[in-house]
């Protein structure tokens, strides 16, 4: 954003933010955000260069739908943790792999 509307903005009584601020999570929800993030990455990640098959091909082989693969791979809230987590081990993702991907998500906190 130009430098002039961030200086009218902060004028007019508006204040720059963190996500973390502006919906008021603890540490601990943004950490908990922070890895889901990643995991749908490593997720997206492990099938397009590992696998390299459609998301279609990804569902079939979870027993999903594409839809679903999509929302995996967005990071959609209504994914879950255990969700997230059999994606990778279906990808052929190892312990390690994944260890590699919670690992960067707590580089960023």
């Amino acid at each position: 954003m130009a430098k002039s509307r961030k200086e009218r903005l902060k004028k007019a009584g508006f204040r720059e933010s963190t996500v973390q601020e502006f919906l008021d999570l603890s540490e601990a929800e943004m950490r908990y955000i922070e890895l889901k993030v990643a995991l749908a990455k490593a997720v997206r990640q492990r099938r397009v260069e590992k696998l390299r098959i459609s998301q279609q091909r990804f569902a079939e082989r979870i027993g999903s739908s594409q839809s679903r693969v999509a929302k995996i791979e967005a990071g959609d809230p209504s994914v879950s943790m255990d969700l997230l987590m059999r994606s990778l081990v279906y990808t052929g993702s190892t312990a390690q792999e994944i260890s590699n991907a919670i690992a960067s998500a707590s580089k960023t906190a």
